[in-house]
């Protein structure tokens, strides 16, 4: 029953509730559709059935006792492998972490878990996060359900496919560098990075400390944006463990509030060149949120180069520092993915102490200087990354007659981390190839009620999620 695996996680909790659908009949719909598109996709590294299940008649009985249900009653929902849910693999993709299985769940799952949720199983992800792209020695390569030939991109991108198929109604994923945002971008999807700190990292691997808990987030995964909000919600707030956790208090905008903000927005960035028909899917979202009654003006902030450069400076050290101890001895384990990573992250040498400080004391300086351009436009629209889904193995694209290499491709999502700043990515339009095209929305740090707001008008206007065709 197709259909109901493509309901969104909001409407499978309403019918829960309303008893029109029971969890047992949800969650077995969910496993079987796992069980068809698992041989094709790869994209989970372990689903528990009898445990979704059991859950399941628990959540069942608890609504026949007339028990308060929570906001995600048996909902089925994934995690990324990074992320420790009980019981479950939790390797990130790597041969150094075989075998490893959380003993308790992360802040992030036990809030869902709470609010009702089933947790079907974890999802694949690259070696230890550091690739666009999901393949690892361990358990092997994700395919794209709407391209079997192209990668759901990375380090989300078991989540993304699995979520994109109809095999989860929603999860969570992880971005140091856009890896929420350029699957949800290569699968048609929506997605959320937010600001360090709104939502506990805390039992994620690796950990979000020192350089990586400026730049890597977890959040929320799924098909609508109304979806992504129910999970945000459900997700965020302050969590001892997580060192840059802040309480904000949730607060989305009226309509009127949110109109008074000005949207700029931009195709490129004059640096690395975009596909026409990302260029042109910028343009229809900039086009919708207009006619909508919103100001959306042409604006691209300065600096934001200096800012991918920063963000790889502080990404490749905290690569390291994880890396070096990890793999020292065991370098015929790694994946060709991440012996890549390593010889790029130590090309231009080791940081100092100094050099280490300099980078942040300037990252801290471009933070303050691209936040006080965008008091004219709180909002920003842009592309997600240079290019559509790209077929497994490839490392340079060519662009308006330009090489567009791997590591460029996607210094779009990067300045946001590097700025600790909110972004979602929704789907607009299609390639010639048929595939998804989403666009990017950015705001200053704590700004994700306002973030997912203006992407749920561009979702409305601009038609959203479409089934992939893994089932033609």
């Amino acid at each position: 029953m197709v259909e109901l695996t493509f309901l969104s996680a909001v409407s499978l909790a309403q019918r829960i509730r309303e008893k029109k659908l029971s969890s047992v009949e949800v969650v077995e719909t969910h496993l079987r559709r796992i069980d068809q598109l698992q041989p094709k996709l790869n994209a989970f590294v372990e689903v528990n059935q009898d445990r979704a299940l059991r859950r399941a008649r628990i959540a069942d009985e608890a609504l026949g006792r007339g028990e308060q249900p929570g906001s995600l009653h048996g909902v089925p929902l994934s995690i990324k492998s990074s992320i420790d849910v009980e019981g479950l693999s939790s390797e990130t993709g790597s041969r150094l972490r075989a075998g490893y299985r959380a003993s308790t769940d992360a802040p992030l799952v036990s809030r869902l878990k709470n609010a009702g949720a089933i947790i079907l199983g974890t999802t694949n992800c690259p070696e230890l996060l550091m690739a666009w792209e999901t393949d690892n020695l361990l358990h092997g390569r994700t395919q794209n359900p709407w391209d079997l030939s192209r990668t759901p991109g990375g380090s989300s991108g078991g989540e993304a496919a699995a979520i994109a198929s109809g095999c989860s109604a929603g999860g969570v994923g992880s971005d140091g560098g856009g890896s929420i945002r350029v699957p949800a971008h290569f699968t048609g999807i929506c997605g959320l990075k937010p600001t360090p700190g709104r939502i506990p990292a805390t039992g994620h691997f690796p950990p979000s400390l020192g350089p990586f808990a400026l730049l890597g987030v977890v959040g929320p995964m799924a098909r609508t944006v109304g979806d992504v909000k129910l999970l945000f919600e459900t997700l965020q707030g302050p969590e001892d463990g997580d060192p840059s956790s802040v309480p904000i208090a949730i607060r989305w905008p009226t309509l009127q509030e949110l109109k008074r903000l000005r949207i700029g927005y931009f195709e490129d960035d004059e640096c690395t060149p975009v596909t026409a028909e990302t260029r042109s899917a910028v343009r229809t979202a900039a086009e919708a949120l207009a006619r909508a009654g919103f100001e959306v003006r042409p604006f691209r902030p300065q600096g934001l180069e200096q800012a991918r450069h920063l963000w790889w400076q502080l990404f490749r050290l905290g690569g390291s520092m994880l890396l070096d101890p990890m793999t020292k001895g065991r370098e015929a384990e790694l994946s060709p993915i991440l012996k890549q990573f390593s010889l790029w992250a130590s090309a231009e040498g080791p940081h100092t102490a100094h050099s280490l400080l300099e980078t942040w004391m300037t990252r801290d300086s471009l933070r303050a200087k691209v936040f006080e351009q965008m008091r004219a436009f709180p909002i920003l629209l842009c592309p997600v990354a240079a290019i559509p889904a790209f077929h497994h193995g490839e490392r340079s694209w060519k662009i308006a007659g330009k090489t567009v290499d791997y590591l460029n491709a996607w210094n779009y999502t990067a300045w946001f981390n590097l700025l600790g700043a909110p972004a979602a990515a929704v789907p607009v339009s299609r390639s010639r190839e048929g595939l998804p095209i989403g666009v990017q929305i950015a705001a200053k740090p704590w700004q994700e009620e306002s973030v997912l707001a203006i992407a749920e008008v561009v979702e409305q206007e601009c038609g959203g999620w479409k089934p992939p065709p893994i089932d033609a």
